[in-house]
């Protein structure tokens, strides 16, 4: 079976690796373009791009993908599908052009969670549990005909890196399952109950602001699942923090206003909420690195009464 895959982050990259360690090496990789990142503004290829170099797989690098010359080059290749794999918005042209069509892995149980932050998203509203899905494309984003699930538990302090990494793996085995079946043709599709369908948009510069008014659970998901990456961030003392790492405290000692510090340990302080409260484990000064509270407590002096913001 000749097959194009289309992807970009990381997330994708098992997905490349195990179709290719499997009989099903793509003809092509379709990825992103490579981009100038850090203070030395030095082009860096993306992920997909990296593993497709590594596996000895031809690249396609298009700017625009209504790019009629683009368009030429994938026809040329008279692929039999199209796998797609944390890339972009697909135009309806393209879609059509593999003789069985194109599908897509997305990390979510769809129809929960459409969208482009499906893993966040979940962790950041508390789901317990999460999965991948493969389906059809269809021209409007995450609602095509579903083909294969697969699910895991989110344990309750697990941050968007982990359930990432699982997530990840998983969909590797998934989508090569996927494409073992479309190539027997013992695949069944059924459609989503969009009565049941939950977004999932890209994370905004609000989602990493906290509000200490709401409750300690939901401000800890919030920060597990912006965790590692970008984090979010508050003020202690006219200085801005990122916070990586937290624990729920439901009972706490004393009366503090939301957002006030309840608690010091020589391990980690703790932080009145809404409703509870919430242990700070691991930080970040603006520009410093990510440490444990521990070092950043021998380093500041943070006393019960501190306010935060």
């Amino acid at each position: 079976m000749k097959i194009i895959f289309m992807g970009t982050p990381e997330f994708a990259v098992p997905s490349l690796k195990k179709l290719s360690e499997n009989n099903y090496k793509p003809i092509a990789v379709v990825t992103g373009l490579d981009k100038k990142r850090g203070r030395g503004q030095k082009l860096i290829s993306t992920p997909v791009k990296i593993a497709a170099n590594e596996l000895n797989i031809p690249l396609i690098q298009p700017l625009k993908l209504n790019d009629p010359a683009f368009l030429k080059q994938i026809k040329n290749l008279n692929a039999d599908l199209a796998c797609v794999v944390a890339f972009r918005i697909l135009p309806e042209e393209l879609l059509t052009i593999p003789i069985s069509g194109t599908i897509n892995l997305h990390g979510s149980l769809l129809p929960v969670y459409r969208g482009a932050a499906p893993i966040q998203r979940a962790i950041m509203a508390g789901e317990e549990e999460t999965g991948v899905t493969t389906f059809f494309i269809k021209k409007k984003v995450d609602t095509g005909n579903i083909l294969l699930q697969d699910s895991l538990k989110i344990s309750e302090n697990e941050d968007f890196g982990s359930v990432h990494d699982r997530l990840s793996k998983l969909g590797g085995d998934l989508l090569l399952e996927t494409v073992r079946r479309i190539e027997s043709g013992k695949i069944e599709e059924r459609a989503q109950d969009d009565s049941l369908a939950t977004n999932a948009p890209k994370i905004t510069t609000l989602d990493l602001i906290i509000n200490w008014s709401n409750n300690a659970k939901s401000i800890h998901d919030q920060v597990r699942g912006l965790s590692p990456f970008p984090g979010v961030s508050t003020k202690l003392m006219n200085r801005k923090i990122k916070i990586f790492k937290s624990e729920v405290e439901l009972n706490l000692a004393g009366k503090f206003s939301t957002g006030e510090v309840a608690s010091v340990t020589k391990d980690f302080f703790t932080i009145t909420t809404g409703k509870g409260g919430l242990r700070i484990l691991e930080l970040q000064r603006e520009g410093k690195n990510r440490i444990k509270s521990a070092d950043f407590l021998r380093g500041m002096s943070v006393s019960v009464g501190d306010k935060l913001d």
